[in-house]
């Protein structure tokens, strides 16, 4: 009898140890796995919750009242991923999935909303800089139907929060048309 009790608990010790970086009691946002790619911390400042103002701009130019916003972070997949959602007061609720693949050595955000449901996830790519910023880009046309991306940055970032911004830039990033931003305090 020793012996059969002994490999059980042996094989749920091993099941449970392949998950240690998952979201757990003792972290409830998970924690970055020792063996994804280093950048996997790029976004270890963001990881928790936030306290959001969210602004858009309305179609005549001028914004939005802000709209508060939860903005939740977490890392996935045992710590291999990370994945945030925004809870909005106005119900419009979004998220993301991120995974940096080293081959390409970007990260590829892949962005659902609750408001706009999609059979396919749009997907932006980009990579940390050395100001600590964030920059995303996905490649989008203006309305007069010019060349360009919508630049996704993240910047301020600290401990007590950060700041993001959703532009459109044209090709060269010389002409630049902010549409949303957020600020949010841990």
């Amino acid at each position: 009898m020793k012996p059969i009790t002994t490999l059980l608990l042996l094989m749920s010790c091993c099941a449970f140890a392949q998950y240690n970086y998952d979201v757990s009691e003792a972290f409830p946002f998970g924690q970055a796995h020792p063996n994804a790619p280093e950048q996997i911390k790029d976004f270890d400042a963001l990881i928790g919750e936030c306290q959001c103002k969210s602004t858009s701009r309305k179609p005549d130019g001028t914004w939005n009242d802000a709209i508060d916003m939860i903005w939740r972070w977490k890392y996935i997949m045992n710590g291999m991923g990370v994945q945030d959602e925004t809870l909005k007061a106005d119900g419009g609720h979004s998220g993301s999935i991120r995974q940096f693949i080293a081959d390409s050595s970007k990260w590829y955000v892949h962005y659902y909303s609750s408001k706009t449901p999609s059979t396919t996830l749009s997907t932006w790519t980009g990579n940390k800089r050395e100001n600590g910023n964030i920059v995303l880009y996905r490649e989008q046309k203006a309305p007069n139907g010019m060349d360009g991306f919508f630049r996704l940055t993240f910047y301020d970032i600290s401990k007590l929060g950060y700041k993001w911004i959703g532009e459109w830039v044209d090709k060269t990033e010389k002409i630049v048309y902010p549409t949303w931003k957020i600020e949010c305090k841990k």
